[in-house]
C-alpha cells in the first residue's frame, strides 16, 4: 500500500521567525513583486492551509522571507481510517454504494 502524503503550511511561522507578525506586513512586500492580493486573501494565505497555490506567489513567499520550500512546506504522513466512509454495518463504502440508483419506470395499465 503506496503511503498517503500530507502537508504543514508554516508560513506563520517562519514569518513571525522573521520578526513579521500581522498579515498587513506581507501584502506590501508582495506588491513589490508583483503578486496583486486583496488583504482577504493574503490573511488567508497566512492563516489557513491552502490547497492550491501559485507558483509565482510560493517564489515570492520565499524571496521575501528568505527561506526554502522546506521551512514553508513540511511533508508529514496522512491520517489513515479517518478520511473513509463507513456504511451502517461498519464496512467501507465504496464507490459504487455512493452512486445514485438507476430509476425504474413502473408500467401504468389504462
Amino acid at each position: 500500500m503506496t503511503p498517503r502524503l500530507d502537508y504543514r503550511w508554516n508560513l506563520r511561522q517562519v514569518m513571525a521567525a522573521r520578526g513579521m507578525f500581522a498579515t498587513t506586513d506581507l501584502a506590501p512586500l508582495l506588491t513589490q513583486r508583483g503578486i496583486e492580493l486583496s488583504s482577504s486573501q493574503v490573511y488567508r494565505l497566512v492563516v489557513e492551509r491552502p490547497e492550491r497555490l501559485s507558483l509565482k506567489v510560493l517564489m515570492a513567499l520565499l524571496d521575501i522571507l528568505d527561506c526554502s520550500m522546506e521551512d514553508l512546506i513540511e511533508p508529514v504522513a496522512a491520517a489513515g481510517a479517518a478520511g473513509k466512509k463507513r456504511t451502517a454495518s461498519g464496512e467501507e463504502a465504496g464507490v459504487g454504494d455512493l452512486r445514485p440508483r438507476r430509476a425504474r419506470i413502473a408500467k401504468v395499465d389504462d
